[in-house]
């Protein structure tokens, strides 16, 4: 734009130089480099949660279908300690029918859940909405009774990984803790 002053012609700037774009360009890949590591860790840390509550919403739907039916409902769980192991079903314990399911690695590709006892993979509520009484302990094909799932990241080391675990009593209540927390009046601790 061109202005009179007194007879001579000023030329006003609007804009950038190139010295300011690329200044702008190296102060935003050094923020964008300095923030990818705990984005990452944020991440996949938020997987870990994704995961384990999944499998407490499985839990819940399995332990409500018994009580709704007043039958045997079995919670299983179909690829633990896989990466991104983490797809359930529920189905009826009578006719094997498939009430809810979740897929594998759905919204947590880099989990791996853990079942204990290692060689338990189910859970049957009862039309109560309880777990089967000891000393029993078995499910009602006979199998190891689900009784702890802990989930935990692939990818990151264990320093950086925020694991939790699903506790499930013998009165068929679920709670989901944190195994680091050691303080007992926390009620994250396991």
């Amino acid at each position: 734009m061109l202005r009179d002053r007194g007879g001579l012609a000023a030329i006003s700037q609007r804009g950038f130089s190139l010295t300011e774009v690329a200044i702008t360009i190296v102060i935003i890949a050094i923020l964008v480099a300095t923030g990818i590591p705990s984005f990452t860790e944020w991440l996949q840390n938020a997987q870990i949660r994704t995961a384990t509550e999944s499998i407490m919403s499985g839990l819940q739907a399995a332990r409500t279908e018994a009580v709704r039916r007043n039958s045997n409902a079995v919670f299983t769980l179909t690829n633990p300690a896989a990466v991104g192991g983490t797809g359930w079903t529920v189905t009826l314990a009578s006719t094997g029918e498939v009430l809810r399911s979740a897929a594998a690695g759905e919204g947590s590709r880099t989990a791996i859940v853990t079942p204990t006892p290692n060689d338990a993979f189910s859970v049957t509520f009862t039309g109560l909405g309880r777990t089967p009484d000891p000393p029993n302990d078995m499910n009602a094909d006979g199998s190891a009774l689900l009784t702890q799932i802990d989930a935990d990241s692939s990818v990151l080391p264990a320093a950086e990984s925020r694991n939790l675990r699903i506790l499930i009593s013998a009165g068929g209540q679920m709670r989901m803790c944190d195994p680091t927390v050691v303080d007992a009046t926390d009620p994250r601790a396991c």
